[in-house]
């Protein structure tokens, strides 16, 4: 029952961020007005923004003007729900676990906009650094040091990847968005968090961006967005970072 209910939250709020993937972007309101077509901007009954079901049985399409709904739509309220229950499964402690399914679903929005303009939203990035020292004193997951220090770490680090790129390349590799989100992963888990989703991040950036190349869809100077592989590195994180990094350390060194 708890994993069913679990899943029902997270379609929920997945039909919310998908709101927000949509609108802050475009500096819209998340709250007003309420959710419309954005091709014939026909207001949706409640029946048509039921998560999942309702773009069933519509079969994908407005009911006023039968245009094509994106599959995005679906497809965040899927992972969110997802999210929801893979972080039910760690056993974490109730505040903890609110937390980081907070910050899941901003890694959710923070993806999906990246994927589509190349932006990291400073109204997501900027209040989440401000607020996660104060989440750490009264969660407690991790002190109010460890997240002022992850935050240092997550956007010294970051910030200092960028300027070597700039001044070795001449041209920029890597937007202050990515900076600044690092920064955040490092305030709310710490900078053992930062290292972790970064190598993690890197790893499955390269690998994409590889097979994109061997596919030939792209050439080696192509731009991809780095977020959504810095989001994949925190949540990875947040469902078992400590054990897989004491596992690591537990491995023998390689002689050759």
């Amino acid at each position: 029952m708890i994993d069913f209910f679990a899943i029902l939250f997270g379609l929920s709020v997945g039909s919310f961020l998908n709101v927000c993937i949509v609108r802050l972007p475009h500096a819209e309101s998340i709250v007003l007005p309420s959710s419309h077509c954005r091709a014939c901007d026909t207001e949706i009954r409640w029946y048509d923004n039921i998560p999942l079901l309702s773009y069933i049985a519509l079969r994908g399409r407005c009911r006023s003007c039968r245009k094509e709904i994106s599959a995005r739509y679906p497809l965040v309220e899927a992972l969110t729900a997802l999210a929801a229950l893979l972080l039910v499964r760690t056993g974490l402690p109730p505040l903890e676990l609110v937390l980081y399914f907070l910050l899941a679903a901003a890694l959710i929005v923070v993806t999906f906009i990246d994927i589509d303009y190349y932006i990291i939203p400073d109204k997501i990035t900027l209040p989440s650094i401000l607020i996660a020292p104060a989440m750490a004193y009264v969660v407690g997951h991790i002190s109010v040091w460890q997240s002022l220090i992850g935050i240092a770490v997550g956007g010294g680090l970051l910030w200092a990847v960028a300027w070597a790129y700039q001044a070795l390349r001449h041209h920029e590799g890597m937007g202050l968005g990515d900076v600044k989100l690092l920064a955040m992963i490092g305030g709310f888990q710490g900078w053992e968090a930062v290292l972790f989703t970064l190598m993690i991040g890197s790893l499955a950036g390269s690998v994409i961006g590889l097979a994109m190349v061997i596919s030939k869809r792209q050439g080696f100077g192509m731009e991809i967005p780095f977020g959504p592989f810095l989001a994949l590195g925190s949540f990875v994180y947040m469902l078992g970072g400590p054990a897989l990094i004491a596992l690591y350390l537990q491995l023998p060194p390689f002689s050759l």
